[in-house]
């Protein structure tokens, strides 16, 4: 019997390819000899790289296409990805328009996604051969498990993901700055995709100042930057990180005891490799944007979110109080003793 080949589509963005990767040590566990291959956006490739269980990880450039609004460029990405070997299975662990298309362009047997009652952009369903229900407003961690286990036909328990292995893995073994053998290491993550996810710079501050602790803010972006810059003019005791790629900041958030930050790619990184976090939430809903376990945990503003429209207006993560956060922060250190 010829090995079975998946095709797994998750482009973008870094939290949400994340979310996606736990369903690989699944796969593995019931088709060990299957062959896995990932396609993603280029930027995000670094998240993959390492992984045993990834095969080959396949690029597309979606984002250049989208800037220069360009169907030569489109095709040109399709056009690449109707070259790869044939599949038995696409898997598009997305759901949107654009990740359907990218998984009808692959050649394959059958193209697995979800019902047009389980996405936003429905009309992506037009692309797939075979379908999978599960509410869009459930955690998305559990709709990535769901569709796969669908798809193949096994069985991902939620204590399964609970017991998961880390999965993230860097090929970075050199030193890095700031950790400390004395102090408990905890990463502050203060940026992310849009200002209502941004916890304020006074409050970090103040959190810093309440927490005995080698804490180091992690950026990504020049205004990423000059958040850790303003937080440090407070709080001088605070370090700066340099600006890790995404090998060294795997392997920087393995070495951390602690992670703090809002609904972002690196914060879920913590989840991710089994290291104790913090997840902030005001306008995004933390009850499906995270996995929330003994040493993940999450703080939640008071707001009634939409997760079919998120509101960009809506500032409530800042009336998330710094004592609660330092409350929940030493309880994790202690438990990690």
């Amino acid at each position: 019997m010829s090995l079975m080949r998946i095709a797994i589509v998750k482009l973008s963005a870094l939290g949400d390819i994340i979310h996606a990767m736990v369903v690989l040590q699944f796969i593995k566990k019931y088709y060990p000899n299957a062959v896995i291959d990932w396609i993603v956006e280029e930027g995000f490739k670094d998240v993959l790289t390492n992984n045993p269980h990834i095969n080959q990880i396949h690029t597309v450039n979606l984002k250049k296409v989208k800037q220069k609004k360009s169907l030569r460029l489109l095709f040109k990405e399709l056009r690449k990805l109707r070259k790869l070997q044939k599949y038995d299975l696409v898997i598009d662990t997305q759901g949107l328009i654009k990740s359907a298309i990218v998984s009808r362009a692959i050649p394959s047997d059958k193209i697995f996604g979800f019902d047009k009652e389980s996405l936003r952009e429905s009309f992506a369903t037009t692309f797939y051969s075979e379908t999978c229900k599960i509410d869009y407003a459930e955690n998305i961690i559990e709709r990535n498990v769901a569709i796969v286990a669908s798809t193949l036909d096994i069985t991902i328990s939620h204590k399964d993901i609970l017991n998961k292995q880390p999965f993230l893995y860097s090929s970075n073994q050199s030193p890095l700055n700031f950790i400390s053998n004395t102090k408990p290491n905890i990463a502050l993550i203060p940026g992310a995709s849009f200002e209502s996810k941004i916890y304020p710079v006074k409050r970090y501050a103040q959190l810093i100042q309440q927490l005995d602790a080698n804490i180091v803010i992690l950026w990504g972006s020049e205004i990423e930057k000059k958040m850790a810059e303003d937080i440090q003019e407070i709080s001088p005791e605070v370090n700066i990180s340099d600006r890790l790629t995404l090998n060294e900041l795997k392997t920087f958030i393995s070495r951390m005891n602690l992670v703090i930050g809002g609904d972002t790619g690196p914060t879920h990184m913590a989840w991710a490799l089994n290291v104790p976090s913090i997840t902030l939430f005001g306008s995004t809903p933390g009850y499906r944007n995270t996995f929330t376990t003994d040493i993940n945990r999450i703080l939640e503003s008071e707001s009634e979110v939409d997760p079919y429209k998120i509101n960009k207006n809506d500032f409530s993560i800042k009336n998330i109080k710094v004592s609660d956060i330092v409350k929940m922060s030493k309880e994790l250190l202690e438990d990690s003793k």
